[in-house]
C-alpha cells in the first residue's frame, strides 16, 4: 500500500480573500512524505506537475484537517479529483471520537513529547517576506510530525491531548485505516 503524509501552506489568509472556504486561498507549498521511498519532499505551484503522479500513485493520502483544507486547495491546481484517492484526514478521526476538534500541536505535546515548529500565520508572512526555505522547513516539520502521529495511532489506537492538566485519551478506530480501496488513480494524467 502506498502511503502519502502531506501537508501544505498557502501565500494568503481568509481575511484577504473575503471568504471562509479554503479554495478561495492560494497554495505556496505542499510538502509529503512518502512511504515507498522513504523521502520527504517539497513542491511550489511551479513544481506541482512533478507532484501529481505520486499522489495518483498513493493508496491513501494522510493528513491533518486535510480533507477540509489542503485537498479542497491543491484540487485548484489538478485537472482531476483528488477526492477519489482514499484519505485519512487524522483530525475527523479526532472530532469523530472525541465530539470536538484538537489541534495538532495539542495532540503531538501530549502524544509525542513535542511541539510545532510554528504556526500557518507565521508560514504566510515568512512566504510574503521571501523566506520560502523557512515555509518549507515548516511544513516539512508539520509533515513529520502528522506521520508521527498517525504512526502512534495506528501502533496504540489512540492519541492523546491534555485538557486542564490532565492528559486524556482519544480512542480511535484505526481497523481500515490501512485497508486497500480500489480508488486509487495508477495512471499519470498528461501536463
Amino acid at each position: 500500500m502506498r502511503k502519502i503524509v502531506f501537508d501544505i501552506e498557502t501565500s494568503n489568509l481568509f481575511q484577504d480573500v473575503a471568504s471562509n472556504d479554503p479554495a478561495a486561498l492560494d497554495m505556496s507549498v505542499c510538502c509529503i512524505y512518502d512511504y515507498e521511498t522513504d523521502k520527504y519532499s517539497s513542491f511550489t505551484k511551479e513544481t506541482l506537475s512533478d507532484m501529481w503522479p505520486i499522489f495518483e500513485k498513493a493508496d491513501l493520502l494522510i493528513g491533518f484537517n486535510s480533507d477540509h483544507f489542503d485537498i479542497p486547495i491543491l484540487n485548484k491546481y489538478y485537472s482531476g479529483d483528488l477526492t477519489k484517492i482514499k484519505s485519512l484526514d487524522l483530525l475527523k478521526e479526532v472530532k469523530n471520537s472525541l465530539g470536538r476538534r484538537i489541534k495538532l500541536d495539542t495532540i503531538a505535546e501530549a502524544t509525542l513529547g513535542k511541539n510545532k515548529s510554528g504556526h500557518g500565520l507565521e508560514a504566510v508572512v515568512w512566504w510574503r517576506n521571501g523566506e520560502k526555505q523557512k515555509v518549507i522547513d515548516y511544513c516539512i516539520d508539520d509533515v513529520k510530525i502528522t506521520k508521527d502521529v498517525y504512526e502512534y495511532a495506528l501502533k496504540n489506537k489512540l492519541l492523546k491531548y491534555v485538557e486542564g492538566k490532565t492528559i486524556k485519551d482519544i480512542k480511535l478506530n484505526t481497523t481500515n485505516w490501512d485497508k486497500k480501496d480500489d480508488t486509487a488513480m495508477t495512471f499519470t494524467l498528461p501536463f
